[in-house]
């Protein structure tokens, strides 16, 4: 039974690389026809026909592959951008290792990018990971390379996106009607975990679903508050490096689960103006311990536990991307025989803490095994730009950089 549950697992696995191949296929052939088709268009005479001849060029492609117009124009921008950028990962593509949604979630990062350097960077080590974990997972890395990669330009878009802060109300169907409010990213996540707790100290009494109540309390705090400031009271794990930190430098704050990051200044200025309470975290800079302090008990205290929910961002499960501060503090090595300990134990969401309790929660390797969920974790190390690896996949393609 557990062999023919592999090959089943093999053979969804063979049908993911077919079409991630045959959608490189269409691109390419996509790229290829345009291109023929220009070098007709430009080499003819009458200035009038190569101008009729262009104007039709997309259309004709739409109509034959079933696309508008618009989907044309955007899968030639993302494939010139790919052969151009990052033809490394353009191979991988072609040879069905990543698949289009992640190209394009690849594409959009790249337009983001502003330095050639920054480009390699990201071609030689993305399609490690891409092929790797989710597409999901992927964007939340790619954010966090974005920021990482050229700082500076992050903070100068930060800077320039908050001047556009704003609030909209847009009134729908059924008497009900959407606020939506563009906010800078901490503040948007100190309101969610305000809501999130004050809706569940409500207790079990409370017959209104979790949504309900949170629902029900902002419209009472923006109803009845009189506040003019914020105040960031709520509990939020961030990264700041210590030269940021001490104001010697600038950077950027990037929040525990990696799901975003604001100007550590923004972080700096609000928590300056209220009542912060400082954790400082460190890290074993080799084994990733957090808290090297061993206790006798099963249960952690709050300072281990909010020091694992920092180090692990989110549910340590491949694919998973609740927050840690949601999740099970599991033992990796079963308590007693595990210690209850920074480097004994994880995050995992409830599901999966109880899907590994039961030997059901499997790491799938680069190689394609996949092996029990144990002690440690499977990670991919990106190798070292190289611009010959680089160059060497722009003459494969037949791309001039």
């Amino acid at each position: 039974m557990e062999m023919e549950q592999a090959l089943d697992v093999t053979r969804l696995s063979d049908v993911v690389v077919a079409r991630a191949r045959a959608e490189a296929a269409e691109w390419a052939q996509m790229v290829s026809f345009r291109d023929a088709e220009m070098e007709r268009i430009d080499a003819l005479e009458s200035s009038l026909d190569r101008m009729i001849d262009k104007a039709g060029l997309v259309l004709s492609i739409g109509q034959a592959m079933g696309l508008s117009e618009q989907q044309v124009h955007s899968q030639l921008a993302v494939a010139d951008r790919m052969r151009r950028k990052a033809p490394i990962s353009w191979l991988a593509f072609t040879d069905g290792r990543i698949d289009a949604v992640r190209v394009r979630a690849i594409a959009s990062s790249l337009d983001r990018l502003e330095r050639e350097e920054s480009w390699l960077r990201l071609d030689q080590c993305v399609v490690a990971y891409a092929s790797t974990h989710t597409c999901a997972e992927l964007r939340a890395w790619l954010r966090r390379f974005v920021a990482r990669v050229e700082p500076d330009l992050e903070l100068q878009r930060a800077e320039s996106a908050r001047e556009d802060r704003s609030v909209e109300v847009v009134h729908v169907d059924d008497g009900m009607a959407w606020l939506n409010a563009y906010l800078p990213s901490h503040m948007a996540a100190a309101i969610a975990k305000r809501l999130v707790r004050e809706a569940r100290a409500l207790g079990s009494g409370d017959e209104r679903t979790t949504q309900q109540r949170m629902a029900d309390l902002f419209a009472s705090w923006l109803t009845t508050s009189e506040a003019t400031t914020t105040d960031l009271a709520s509990d939020i794990a961030v990264t700041i490096e210590a030269d940021v930190l001490t104001a010697l430098a600038d950077g950027l704050a990037e929040v525990a689960d990696g799901s975003w990051s604001v100007p550590a200044s923004w972080i700096l200025d609000t928590a300056l103006d209220g009542e912060a309470f400082w954790h400082r975290i460190l890290k074993d800079p080799i084994s990733h311990d957090v808290l090297a302090h061993e206790y006798v008990g099963r249960f952690s205290p709050e300072i281990l536990a909010k020091a694992i929910a920092f180090r692990d961002g989110i549910c340590r499960a491949p694919g998973c991307m609740r927050p840690a501060d949601g999740c099970d503090l599991d033992h990796r090595e079963p308590w007693p025989a595990g210690p209850t300990s920074g480097r004994n134990l994880w995050a995992l969401c409830r599901r999966h803490h109880t899907l590994k309790g039961h030997q059901v929660l499997r790491w799938v390797l680069p190689s394609g095994q996949s092996v029990p969920a144990g002690t440690t974790e499977h990670t991919v190390q990106p190798p070292e730009p190289s611009p010959v690896e680089h160059h060497l996949a722009h003459a494969i393609i037949g791309h001039t950089p």
